[in-house]
């Protein structure tokens, strides 16, 4: 077993307990104690993805393209986060953060209106999709 981080708490009787956390894309990416180049490298880019805030209050719809004839794919929940791993032009469509016809690829064949995700900018955040 590969530990990554030991706690010190405070247990309630007031003496110290020591807990052992292993996280598994830690160890995974250990061998033998010395990190391997593509692991580290997949560790890293997972901490660096920037999320961006949907519009307060919305339920947002995830579409399997980029415009409204695509199917719901399933729905988000209100106030949550998304990353933008890309972005391509769609159906135009007016949200509370504008009228914009670029799409969000949040995952996978998933893909929300940049009219309803606060990005900042009203024009490209991420690179376009290919």
């Amino acid at each position: 077993m590969s530990v990554d981080r030991v706690e010190a708490t405070e247990a309630t009787d007031g003496t110290k307990e020591t807990n052992d956390t292993n996280d598994t894309k830690a160890a995974e990416a250990t061998a033998g104690g010395v990190e391997t180049a593509g692991a580290a490298e997949a560790v890293a880019a997972a901490a660096s993805v920037l999320t961006y805030p949907v519009a307060p209050g919305v339920r947002l719809n995830v579409r399997s393209g980029p415009g409204t004839n695509y199917g719901i794919v399933r729905v988000l929940p209100a106030d949550t986060r998304v990353p933008i791993f890309c972005q391509t032009p769609g159906t135009t469509i007016t949200g509370p953060y504008g009228t914009s016809n670029i799409w969000d690829n949040i995952d996978n064949g998933e893909y929300v209106s940049d009219a309803y995700v606060y990005t900042g900018s009203d024009g490209y955040v991420a690179s376009r999709c290919s």
